[in-house]
């Protein structure tokens, strides 16, 4: 079934604060809940494909006739990793990863991070996305920002020391410029136009969008 729908909708436990199907079909999207993300999806009247996770922070009782993976509570990946991977092995190689970042949790959000190098590093299309924020991790390649202007956009190296980059679109353009983890010199740049473009020519690159 998830062959046919190439996009893996993962939605975690952080609260959402918009249907991630706004105007969209939702059956065109293979949608994993990882533990209290159902929470989520019961909010917004969603019927998941997969359950997956140790069900220790999902308050809503799980549902009859939907595939339910139940993890141990010691183990060693996060629940959201465990979709990712269960996404994957269904063929999906594309991902929009919801709920998963912010929270009272900063472990678990940078444990996000790390799962969105986890899929890029695949050879996957992943984002993050939150109501007014979009994060993506290119290790090498390009990326195309469409209808962001206003938007702030920051880039940082990610598990790795630099990265050089260009980019275009923004108020501080750069060419093949090294960017240091001790440096947090990709901060806060603005998008001066509706679309805009950011290249990795090495290193992995966190690219960060702030509406």
């Amino acid at each position: 079934m998830a062959e046919k729908r190439k996009i893996c909708v993962v939605i975690g436990s952080v609260p959402v604060g918009e249907n991630p199907f706004e105007g969209r079909d939702r059956n065109k999207y293979f949608v994993i809940c990882a533990d209290g993300g159902y929470d989520n999806a019961v909010k917004f009247g969603i019927v998941p494909d997969l359950l997956i996770g140790d069900f220790d922070s999902v308050r809503s009782s799980l549902p009859d006739g939907v595939e339910t993976i139940r993890l141990k509570v010691e183990k060693d990946e996060t629940d959201t990793m465990a979709a990712v991977e269960e996404g994957m092995k269904c063929g999906c190689r594309e991902f929009e990863l919801y709920g998963i970042i912010g929270g009272e949790r900063f472990d678990h959000s940078f444990a996000s991070l790390c799962t969105l190098q986890y899929i890029s590093m695949q050879g996957c299309k992943a984002v993050i996305i939150s109501d007014k924020l979009r994060i993506f991790l290119l290790n090498g390649g390009k990326l195309m920002l469409k209808g962001i202007k206003g938007s702030t956009v920051s880039v940082f190296p990610f598990g790795c020391a630099s990265c050089e980059v260009s980019y275009s679109g923004l108020k501080y353009p750069l060419e093949h410029a090294r960017l240091c983890s001790e440096n947090a010199l990709g901060v806060s740049n603005c998008a001066c136009s509706d679309n805009a473009e950011v290249i990795v020519h090495s290193g992995n690159a966190l690219v960060i969008v702030q509406k």
